[in-house]
């Protein structure tokens, strides 16, 4: 159930128009009064002009055309209460030390990135930060049209139970359009993520979905080994399952990599049918880029291995493919079987 209470409208900027910023910007504007995105490009350009256009994945030529407050400067705003920081982990910094500049340590910042990296780069700046787990996946089609594999929903906490009142009422806030849960434990919730996070890795080396694969029965072997992996490392490492919009709970994920493949199959396939192009995919073949969140993901995954003496064999070769392939200037996805050597080699 959503959190619902009376108080007074914030003023809320969203920094970062891309596809999670853009899309719960559009969800909130309808029923957020005070609300800007601050950004630039062309994607801000088209918002500008065009607003925010909207549409599921099952129900493509269903299409929501948002009107949002787009600016180019901090400036344009009256006050700043709620800053809203929807930029990939590797711009993280940057953003950060130009909001403390511009707006100090006033704001309350809502920070949209995967991993832990947001946990050691935030404090540093602000005082006041909330941390959002986002439990859908999105894509652009074209400059302010985005496609999205369900509403939400979003996952609010903070650190040490820190800010209770603050995130209550963000909360209530994010909640009029997108459901929105406080998590009293927002670090099992973000690592949770991540394990589910983990197949991005996979699908961005084979060019899935925009390539067909090459051998199903390996696929499913390769990313059942990557997130039961995952699964026990959480586990060792102290953390607890946290249910997060629907995702597939540890028991069946640790299940699925011990049962015979072809029973768990058709399950298996289900949840293909709903992959779409993952953020990593978009950076690394659309982008054309090699700054990805592998480091924020998988790498965070090999981190706490390394910290429980943990062998995780199938995280170690995946992470250490994606980081030889994904930094090459004009990478090319690769053949699942010249993957699987890579994993299954001594």
């Amino acid at each position: 159930m959503g959190i619902h209470m009376e108080h007074q409208d914030l003023h809320i900027v969203f920094v970062g128009a891309g596809v999670i910023g853009g899309s719960v910007a559009g969800w909130l504007a309808p029923h957020v009064p005070d609300l800007w995105v601050l950004g630039h490009g062309k994607t801000t350009a088209a918002m500008k002009e065009r607003g925010i256009t909207l549409f599921r994945a099952d129900q493509p030529a269903r299409r929501e055309n948002v009107r949002v407050r787009v600016i180019g400067d901090l400036g344009e705003v009256p006050r700043v209460d709620v800053c809203v920081l929807a930029v990939k982990n590797y711009d993280l910094e940057a953003a950060a030390q130009t909001l403390a500049q511009s707006l100090g340590d006033s704001p309350i910042i809502v920070s949209m990135a995967n991993g832990i990296s947001n946990q050691r780069i935030l404090p540093r700046h602000f005082s006041k930060v909330i941390y959002c787990v986002v439990n859908y996946n999105g894509w652009m089609e074209a400059p302010g049209v985005i496609g999205y594999q369900k509403k939400g929903p979003l996952v609010v906490g903070t650190l040490d139970g820190a800010l209770p009142s603050e995130l209550r009422r963000i909360a209530a806030l994010f909640d009029r359009g997108v459901k929105t849960e406080i998590s009293p434990d927002i670090q099992s919730a973000t690592h949770c993520k991540i394990v589910i996070n983990l197949i991005n890795s996979i699908t961005t080396l084979i060019g899935y979905p925009n390539s067909p694969l090459s051998d199903l029965p390996l696929f499913q072997k390769v990313v059942g080994g990557l997130m039961a992996e995952g699964v026990g490392i959480l586990r060792t490492a102290g953390f607890r399952e946290s249910r997060l919009g629907g995702m597939p709970s540890w028991k069946i994920l640790e299940l699925s990599s011990r049962i015979p493949p072809w029973l768990s199959r058709p399950l298996f396939q289900h949840n293909l049918k709903k992959l779409v192009i993952s953020s990593m995919a978009q950076d690394v073949l659309q982008r054309k880029g090699t700054r990805t969140e592998l480091e924020s993901i998988n790498g965070r995954i090999v981190e706490l291995a390394d910290q429980h003496g943990l062998a995780a064999p199938y995280n170690r070769a995946v992470y250490a493919l994606c980081q030889r392939e994904f930094g090459k200037p004009a990478f090319v996805p690769l053949d699942l079987r010249d993957v699987w050597q890579e994993v299954d080699s001594p």
